[in-house]
């Protein structure tokens, strides 16, 4: 019969100067190599030589472990509050008046576009497929759909993807230089179509 594995200690680890960067450290590799669902708690606090309970301590949950780990200057949660606050009617504009208020600040747009390169670089697919969007969004979102959340929140998430990659990472005209107001204009009744219009 093997040796019961040795217990973390509980705590700091002595002469450990940051234990929550060692936290996190271990928590973007195990996200990045293992993707979400791969990734357990006890998995991150083993590799960095805490107590799983520790771990809650710093970051809460998994998904706010997740969130901590993709280094995100705003949490999408918060963010996107005052939008499920008002319910479904005109949440597709009010969605992207909100996403393009975030994204089109000079400052929060290097931080969030930095995020994205790292994620795409770093086995992202997964990461997206099995975290963000299912995780952060998907909960968020499926309070203002009127039906099928399985299906109008990957819809809606199309878009919003669709919208970083043209507007945000290559630039593409005219999406790069269009007005926020006029991006809501055009954007906003599809986004509202998929979350509460009828699907076939």
């Amino acid at each position: 019969m093997s040796a019961a594995p040795a217990r973390s200690a509980r705590g700091r680890r002595p002469g450990a100067p940051d234990t929550r960067a060692e936290v996190l450290a271990a928590a973007r590799e195990s996200f990045a190599g293992k993707g979400f669902r791969g990734t357990t708690i006890r998995a991150v606090a083993a590799a960095a030589g805490v107590d799983p309970a520790l771990v809650h301590h710093y970051f809460g949950t998994k998904d706010d472990l997740f969130l901590a780990a993709l280094e995100l200057p705003v949490d999408p949660r918060e963010v996107l509050a005052p939008v499920v606050a008002l319910g479904p009617d005109g949440a597709g504009e009010r969605f992207l008046r909100t996403f393009l208020s975030v994204w089109d600040d000079p400052e929060m747009q290097v931080r969030l576009l930095a995020v994205v390169r790292s994620v795409l670089s770093e086995g992202g697919a997964s990461l997206l497929k099995e975290g963000f969007i299912p995780v952060v969004v998907g909960p968020v979102l499926a309070q203002l759909v009127a039906d099928r959340p399985e299906v109008r929140v990957p819809l809606v998430a199309s878009q919003v993807v669709g919208l970083i990659v043209t507007r945000y990472v290559v630039a593409l005209p005219p999406m790069a230089t269009m007005p926020a107001d006029e991006l809501v204009a055009r954007m906003g009744p599809v986004l509202q179509h998929y979350l509460t219009g009828d699907l076939p």
